[in-house]
């Protein structure tokens, strides 16, 4: 397709997390494993919080829907990541490119306004616990979750048709495992100056605004629990905390220095390394953090291994 002097570009060869030939084997067994427990984490997350009575609570909503997030961050980068490590030729078609920055687009902004519900899921837990279910009811469980969910949309439409407005008719060499806004746009022989706009407007937008609103929330949870008489109390409502709160620092650390520095001050291998930790490490570790150190999370996983194990063993007898 022609726009102009220009020939738009079919197809783009992504050069990987390494170029380095004998470092492809052992990446691809290391991602490998890292998609493996990503996906067993957050699926056992999701199924826990949706089969066990126990664990139908706003908290676990919101959690199974960040599994759900994790899940399909990881599922839209990790596959072709995968394939590029063992083929030479690390091809994706115009298309899938565009589909890939717009599905990965979708999961991160949810991510990030995710974070920031449970923030006031926590903040509602804490402070006022006796009006905790009234409060964070049903209805507002589900409001909150569209609204996430239709927010992220909106913006990966935005940002992706900005992204690929632009006429890539030179290079078509993507410095980069996956297609992302930065390395794509550095490949462009036309004026990026409105989609980098759009693209830096966006990021600062999403994760300013998300940041104040998990700041304000845990200033007042960090003020509710001075007030709680019991020093044991006081430890059991921080160390409900201490996870989120070390999420988030991570998560949004990462962003905010990729998207949130000068464009000249840029290194792309830098931002490679920094895109592995919050598209497969962060995915990996989310479930570990949130649930798996959870005592409730703990015991259900346990009724579900003995409930599955019991009912497999019925089945069996009745086969004999």
């Amino acid at each position: 397709m022609a726009r102009g002097n220009f020939m738009w570009v079919s197809e783009f060869i992504l050069t990987g997390v390494s170029e380095h030939p004998d470092l492809q084997l052992p990446l691809f067994f290391v991602f490998l494993v890292i998609c493996g427990l990503t996906a067993a984490g957050n699926l056992i997350i999701i199924t826990l919080t949706s089969v066990d009575p126990r664990l139908q609570i706003p908290m676990y909503f919101f959690l199974r829907h960040l599994a759900i997030i994790n899940l399909g961050n990881s599922t839209v980068i990790a596959p072709k990541m995968l394939t590029n490590v063992l083929v030479k030729g690390h091809t994706t078609s115009y298309y899938e490119c565009a589909t890939q920055v717009g599905g990965f687009l979708v999961f991160i902004v949810a991510e990030v306004f995710m974070l920031a519900v449970m923030a006031y899921d926590h903040y509602v837990a804490i402070g006022n616990p006796l009006l905790y279910m009234v409060v964070v009811s049903r209805r507002i469980c589900l409001l909150l979750d569209f609204l996430t969910y239709f927010y992220s949309f909106s913006t990966s439409v935005v940002t992706s048709y900005s992204v690929f407005s632009v006429a890539y008719c030179s290079s078509n060499v993507i410095n980069h495992f996956c297609c992302d806004n930065g390395p794509l746009l550095a490949l462009s022989c036309s004026d990026t100056s409105f989609p980098e706009t759009v693209v830096f407007i966006s990021a600062a937008t999403n994760l300013v605004s998300s940041i104040i609103i998990v700041v304000v929330f845990y200033f007042n949870i960090v003020l509710s629990i001075l007030r709680i008489c019991s020093t044991e109390g006081r430890k059991k409502a921080f160390s409900n905390c201490v996870s989120h709160m070390m999420a988030v620092s991570v998560f949004y650390g990462t962003l905010l220095f990729i998207y949130l520095q000068p464009r000249t001050n840029h290194s792309l291998d830098t931002e490679k390394m920094a895109s592995v930790i919050y598209t497969l490490l962060i995915p990996m570790l989310n479930p570990m953090i949130y649930s798996l150190r959870n005592k409730d999370v703990k015991a259900a996983l346990k009724r579900f291994m003995t409930n599955s194990c019991c009912s497999f063993r019925s089945m069996y007898l009745t086969t004999l």
